[in-house]
């Protein structure tokens, strides 16, 4: 050992950098000493350097010397691991050896060994080969290459450079030791940098963990240190506290799963254990979370962590704590963005974490509890500015809902938050309502799944104004939504089965069988079989209860029977099969079952469930002592048994249908026709053709639908009795038309059934068919010969007596006969429907001479009865014949050809909306069978687009519509400016359809519709032509204007901007931007070159064109959003490629709206400028709105803008500023008065001006946001004080002035001082003078 300390001291001696022998040296020397705990080799070293005048502090400092080396990290080690044995040697005196500078030296040393684990020597790298053994093969063979590698062409490097990572661990190991020995609480610097050491080691450790034997003995040293920092010794706990927990902040706020295991577990492990023995550092880590809290990142991943790991650690703390920090996070939702965007996160998983301790069941009321106070931020933030606060709080307040319910106090809490108890109140429902209704899909997605989780526990307070809201979600143009939409009324169906939640179910879901989107057309499906279909096989298999009959009062029998079913059919079956009946209904529950059968989804129960419920409906109705002649089967049941039967014909009962049909036959309405026409007096047998009993026919009609399902299994005897009965039927011609189409299609199916082969079937068919026909013809010459006569005799009479009067008898004759013509014509059609191969040409002259009664012709003149006024004397023949000739013309095109212009004329002329209905459903089966007949005729068919008629206008949009898909039409011509007219419509059903079909079907098969017919529609709306430089005829511009919106009055101009902008929703940015330049051009760039000046409609094309540029929707906003904007929802991870490419483009599209701007339209609204006020023209008003909105977002850029011209730059600007003030007053004035006016109102009998700050406290909250509107808010509520004052001193009241000891003025009195005195008039000149900047201040 003598040898070692020589060596030492002559290098100590030397002046020369400390070489790594010297370094060796001192390691043996201090290993030797630590090792056998012997000081006497440490004692002779220290003796020589006093004997030779060598201070310890020289051996430090080449220690620390050698530490901050930086080209050898071996020596730099090797020189830390030095540095700590020489501390931790025996008698070694500390206070000497250690510096503030040497301890830094020694952390960066660590830190930037960690740094680079490459550095690593040969020698170390021997340490992780056990580690390396556990990961594979292919692992372990890369790992050898790499070692070999750096083996043959970097040995002498790495033997210099490299480092020994059990120095490196060794000194970490030793570290707590050290820290026993020197106390930090006189070296804050010190301690600082040591915590953020450790924080940082653990950081790199992850990329070095594979140098280490593992990575938990890196996380054990770590602790320990940290722990032993944390000791009273190393100064206050709560600085010390506050240090650690700062370091480990940002440990917690990594990705790294191991790093934040180690920051959370040692604060709730080791720290909170600590803070039961300290106050001060229970301080501490209970304002953790709030620290965490406000570090949080905006990005939705790293902030879903943030909030994981705050809820950690509150978890550990003191119900106090836990207390405390909740209401900081109530503090925090009332704050910034992205504070309450964190808090809405915070809020439902602290509440699920602690639910057994929100405080509800506390004594003073659970309004004071802090659950309560959570839960009613959280309901706030759902009407948050910021949309995706808005939707964020929505769904976690869904997430909330159901572990809430679980229990009686939290779920009165949540009804309480909600508002669900308070009478007189709507409570949630109107928040739900407007939340639905929210601009942005993100928030109507969230309110939409919030309503499906609180349909449990709103039940029965859903009210109807919300559930049509869901049900116009279902109808969303987004599929996601429609998809909540769907999911939330159906869970409000499935928990509460009441009528209006059955009939909005019914009118909104099953219609979406014909959704573009296929798995919604399958949730349909399963929807309808599992709530309609179910819930009957469930009634139909309920035990039957003892049917005994009840003496009922005779007022009340009705009444009685209804709760009687009701109670007999629970769950609201007769209700739902009430609901699928429906006429909007009926359509789609076809199509659906017909799927269901198709699919072989459907069962054989539910025609027994059927079976049984129709069975138990008569048996209850005897029970009640009722009529069985007025007895009808629940309203639906027949009709979804004839839908089902189609596909489950083996499960009908022949005996049972046969049972009912006679039933039906027998007790007939009493208003039934009851036999064909007899011969002789024409008094017998005449009855009133009303039918008062439609469910009686209905029943009927869909019983006939059954039986010619089930008509397979029919044995062939029973089906020809059944099919002779139904012709002798026919044949009477005394049935209702819903019954002549359902005997009509029963005998065809009964004669298949009957024929052996498909040729005898069509013979029978044809055979019957042309009976029909001949016994239809003789009715109809019947009736047209006995008008006729009826006409040739009263020829010569006076009106009074040729007209037969409604009581007699020839009148009633008159109105049997009318009544079986008319049913004998719709006979004809369903014939025609049924065997289109019959010949029809006997039938066509007698219809020809019905509807063309009337008609001046040479032709129809020579025909039997043509100057008989069928039209005015059966209107329902004069209907049906019509439809009766157009279904003939689709069997014949030749005949079509013929009577096309003919249903077009009578289409135009007819004051029928009956019978204009039918020509529009004509025409469009025309469309289908004979497109080019018919495309000329297309304006024609589209005026009725504006017919006075509700159904006649909804009928031909849903025609066109279909049309227009099937591409039998095209957007061509005006077709597609007439449709506009629709968004607007008077109608609420047809302005739905209409922006379903602009904003889903249009904007997906024509995109660059609304675009290139946008500047077209502006003209045709407001009936301008002056654009074209010429006028049209008068009757085609009688008809255009059926077609436009013009007026200056409000309503409509925003019927106008409600279609724009309903366009403009349909472009994409570059197609807006695209709008924008031809609006400019072709309007008002065109103004000073047309008429558009001179013209009134022309001066309303200028203002629609001032708005649609002013308005946000056409208006591509530049990407200047700050960060917390754009982190306000992240519902999908957006890569990196898409994100770059998305902000390309939007840098892209904001150059080229300001190149725009700059070049188009600041000159084109310069000249415009200078015109309208050279006129005097009223739109100047409008045109400084419409520039000053798209200048506001281009205020830095006005400069560059308007560089050529400086003078016209301070003009605008001047001219912005006063537009801006001068509405800014008006605004306020108008405020104020209304406040003043407001008060006088309810303060009768005193005209007392309000004060200033009573006033200012009623300003609306806008005034305040806005600088120049609040200061002339505030220069009015001043003006209104002066006069008060002014107005109570000339009252002679006393006043603050009057009561002061001040000197009083004499006035002056008389004209003669007034000119004496001439400087009230220089006064009063400069009070009017106004001041304007110069050039440099402005």
């Amino acid at each position: 050992m003598d040898e070692i300390i020589g060596r030492i001291l002559s290098d100590l001696e030397n002046p020369s950098p400390i070489s790594q022998a010297f370094l060796k040296d001192l390691e043996a020397l201090l290993g030797y000493a630590l090792g056998t705990n012997d000081s006497m080799d440490l004692e002779n070293l220290y003796s020589e350097l006093s004997s030779r005048n060598i201070g310890l502090t020289s051996l430090t400092n080449a220690i620390y010397s050698a530490m901050d080396s930086g080209g050898s990290p071996r020596i730099s080690v090797l020189a830390s691991k030095v540095y700590v044995s020489l501390l931790l040697a025996p008698n070694s005196p500390v206070l000497s050896l250690f510096t503030p500078i040497a301890f830094l030296s020694l952390l960066r040393t660590i830190r930037m060994a960690f740094k680079d684990s490459s550095l690593v020597s040969n020698e170390g790298s021997l340490s992780r080969n056990q580690g390396a053994k556990k990961k594979g093969r292919r692992n372990a063979r890369l790992h050898k290459s790499r070692v070999e590698n750096r083996d043959m062409g970097c040995e002498n490097e790495g033997e210099e450079k490299g480092y020994n990572v059990k120095d490196l661990f060794f000194v970490l190991d030793k570290f707590e030791m050290v820290l026993g020995l020197v106390h930090l609480d006189r070296f804050p610097d010190c301690l600082k940098a040591l915590v953020q050491t450790v924080c940082q080691i653990l950081t790199m450790a992850v990329e070095f963990s594979g140098h280490l034997e593992s990575f938990g003995s890196l996380n054990g040293v770590c602790s320990r240190i940290l722990g032993e920092v944390l000791k009273t010794v190393h100064g206050n706990q709560v600085h010390t506290a506050a240090e650690v927990l700062k370091g480990l902040s940002s440990l917690i706020l990594l990705h790294k799963s191991q790093i934040r295991s180690f920051g959370l577990g040692f604060v709730v492990n080791r720290m909170v254990g600590l803070g039961e023995s300290s106050s001060d550092i229970k301080k501490a880590v209970a304002n953790l979370p709030k620290y965490l809290a406000q570090k949080a990142p905006e990005k939705a991943e790293p902030r879903a962590l943030a909030v994981e790991s705050i809820i950690e650690i509150v978890k550990a703390l003191d119900f106090e704590d836990q207390v405390g920090f909740a209401d900081y996070v109530v503090k925090m939702s009332q704050g910034k963005g992205q504070f309450r965007l964190l808090s809405v996160d915070i809020i439902p998983v602290l509440m699920m974490s602690l639910s057994g301790s929100l405080g509800f069941d506390m004594v003073n009321g659970m309004e004071n509890s802090w659950g309560w106070r959570l839960l009613e931020a959280l309901v706030q933030r759902c009407s948050d500015i910021t949309a995706g606060i808005r939707a964020r709080a929505l769904n976690n307040l869904a997430q909330l809902v159901v572990p809430l319910s679980g229990n009686d106090n939290s779920k009165e809490a949540l009804k309480e938050v909600l508002g669900l108890g308070n009478k007189g109140t709507n409570g949630i429902n109107d928040l739900l309502k407007k939340r639905c209704m929210d601009e942005k899909a993100a928030v109507r997605k969230a309110s939409l799944l919030l309503i499906s989780k609180l349909a449990a526990l709103l039940g029965g307070e859903l009210d109807g104004d919300l559930l049509k809201t869901i049900g116009m979600a279902c109808s969303d143009p987004l599929v996601s939504i429609r998809k909540v939409a769907i999911s939330a009324i159906s869970e409000a169906f499935r928990t509460y089965s009441t009528c209006l939640i059955i009939k909005e179910w019914m009118h909104s879901v099953p219609r979406l069988i014909n959704d573009n989107e296929t798995s919604i057309q399958e949730e349909c499906e399963n929807l309808f079989l599992e709530l309609v279909l179910e819930r009957v096989v469930r009634a139909g298999s309920t035990p039957s209860s003892n049917h005994e009959s009840v003496p009922h009062d005779t007022l009340g029998q009705k009444n009685n029977f209804d709760m009687d079913s009701e109670f007999l059919f629970p769950q609201g079956v007769l209700g739902l099969l009430k609901g699928i009946c429906d006429g909007e209904v009926a359509p789609w529950v076809k199509k659906i079952c017909s799927s269901l059968g198709k699919k072989k989804k459907l069962r054989p129960s539910i025609c027994i469930a059927l079976k049984k419920i129709i069975r138990e409906s008569e048996i209850q109705w005897l029970n009640n002592s009722m009529p069985i002649e007025k007895w009808t089967a629940p309203p639906g049941s027949w009709f979804l048994f004839s839908e089902v039967s189609a596909y489950l014909p083996k499960a009908v009962d022949w005996e049972f249908l046969h049972c009912h049909l006679q039933h039906l036959d027998k007790y007939k309405p009493v208003g039934e026709l009851k036999g064909s026409l007899e011969q002789g007096d024409p008094d017998e047998g005449m009855l009133d053709i009303e039918f008062h009993s439609v469910a009686w026919i209905g029943d009927r009609v869909f019983l006939l639908q059954t039986i010619s399902n089930a008509s397979v299994e029919l044995p062939p005897e029973p089906a020809a009795d059944l099919a002779h009965s139904f012709l002798k039927r026919l044949e009477g011609f005394n049935m209702h038309s819903t019954e002549v189409n359902a005997h009509v299609k029963a005998l065809r199916t009964l004669c298949k059934r009957k024929a052996s082969n498909t040729d005898e079937a069509d013979l029978l068919v044809t055979r019957w068919t042309d009976q029909l026909l001949s016994k239809s013809s003789k009715v109809l010459d019947s009736y047209m010969s006995k008008i006729s006569d009826a006409t040739k005799e009263n020829v010569f009479l006076t009106p009074h007596t040729g007209v037969s009067q409604p009581g007699s008898k020839t009148a009633a004759y008159e109105s049997k006969l009318s009544t079986q013509a008319t049913i004998a014509m719709y006979t004809i059609g369903s014939l025609v429907i049924v065997c289109p191969a019959a010949n029809f040409k006997s039938i066509v002259p007698v219809i020809h001479t019905i509807i063309t009664s009337g008609i001046s012709d040479s032709k129809s003149s020579k025909l039997p009865g043509s100057a008989a006024p069928v039209k005015d004397r059966a209107p329902s023949l004069f209907v049906q014949a019509w439809l009766t000739m157009g279904k003939i013309c689709l069997a014949d095109s030749k005949l079509a050809k013929r009577y096309l212009p003919l249903f077009v004329q009578e289409l135009e002329k007819s004051d029928s909306a009956a019978l204009r209905n039918n020509i529009v459903v004509v025409m469009s089966d025309f469309c289908v069978r004979y497109t080019a007949l018919v495309d000329c005729y297309m304006p024609k068919i589209t005026k009725c687009l504006r017919d006075p008629c509700e159904l006649v206008r909804r009928q031909t949009f849903t025609l066109l519509s279909r049309l227009l898909q099937r591409d039998y039409v095209k957007w061509r011509g005006m077709l597609f400016l007439r449709f506009l007219l629709c968004l607007v419509d008077d109608s609420e059903k047809i302005r739905q359809q209409a922006d379903f079909l602009f904003g889903n079907i249009l904007k997906a098969k024509a995109p660059l519709l609304a675009y290139n017919s946008f500047v077209e529609a502006i003209f045709v709306l407001n009936d301008c032509n002056a654009h074209t430089g010429c006028k049209n005829a008068n009757s085609s511009r009688n008809e255009n204007r059926l077609f436009t919106l013009r007026g200056n009055d409000e309503k409509s101009r925003s019927q106008r901007m409600h279609v724009y902008v309903t366009l403009l929703k349909q472009m994409a940015p570059e197609h807006l931007l695209a709008t924008f330049a031809k609006v400019c051009a072709e309007i008002l760039a065109s103004a000073t070159d047309t008429l558009l000046l001179e013209d009134s409609t022309g001066l309303s094309v200028l203002q629609d064109a001032f708005l649609i540029l002013s308005s946000k929707e056409i208006r591509v906003q530049p990407s200047r959003g700050s960060s917390s904007e754009a982190a306000d929802i992240e519902e999908e991870v957006v890569e990196s490629g898409v994100a770059s490419t998305s902000a390309a483009k939007g840098r892209a599209i904001t150059l080229a709206v300001r190149k725009g701007l700059i070049q188009n339209t600041i000159p084109i609204f310069i000249e415009l400028k200078r015109l309208l006020e050279s006129k005097n023209s009223p739109l100047t008003g409008s045109l400084m709105e419409c520039l000053r909105i798209l200048l506001k977002d281009y205020k830095n850029e006005i400069d560059d803008i308007l560089v050529a011209d400086r003078q016209l730059q301070k003009e605008l600007i001047y001219d912005m500023q006063k537009y801006e003030s001068m509405k800014s007053k008006s605004a306020a004035v108008e405020a104020v008065a209304s406040i003043q006016k407001s008060d006088t109102h309810r303060s009768t009998g005193v005209s007392k001006e309000p004060s200033l700050s009573a006033l200012k406290s009623k300003l609306p909250e806008q005034l305040h946001t806005n600088s120049k509107v609040a200061s002339a808010a505030a220069d009015a509520i001043a003006a209104a004080t002066v006069r008060s004052v002014l107005r109570e001193v000339n009252q002679g009241a006393s006043t603050p002035l009057s009561m002061m000891n001040v000197p009083k003025l004499k006035p002056h009195s008389g004209e003669a001082a007034a000119v004496k005195d001439g400087r009230f008039e220089v006064i009063e000149s400069l009070r009017r003078r106004q001041s304007f900047y110069s050039d440099d201040e402005n």
